[in-house]
């Protein structure tokens, strides 16, 4: 039924595939500048990631807290039941989100960080 050249090419999609994965799971995001944060899509407020704060949102859906540190966020409480957002892993990359379904409540990470430092200063 299946000749040579048959498992020849499905190997060599089976390999571009997993090249193609690779690739779009390694690309880095460059590092981002702030987070933004809505709750049921209205700004709450944007916040640096290069300084170390914590953040308390209490909204009439309910109460979550926000801690920026080392350059990175995370949701370090929760009242909603399910308290899925507090597993989510530190955020730092532009595009990266946590989200808290219950109390509509979405953190962005924005903008980017220039991490490049001038070699000289010209008067």
């Amino acid at each position: 039924m299946f000749r040579k050249k048959d498992f020849i090419l499905i190997a060599i999609i089976v390999v571009i595939a997993a090249v193609s994965a690779l690739l779009i799971l390694f690309v880095q995001r460059e590092a981002g500048a702030t987070v933004r944060i809505t709750i049921d899509g209205v700004f709450y407020g944007e916040y640096s990631l290069s300084e170390e704060q914590s953040i308390s949102i209490d909204e009439g859906l309910g109460h979550n807290r926000l801690v920026i540190e080392e350059g990175s966020a995370y949701m370090a409480d929760a009242d909603c039941p399910d308290k899925y957002c507090m597993d989510y892993k530190p955020i730092s990359r532009g595009g990266e989100t946590i989200i808290c379904l219950p109390h509509k409540l979405v953190v962005e990470v924005t903008g980017t960080r220039d991490t490049q430092q001038p070699d000289v200063i010209v008067p």
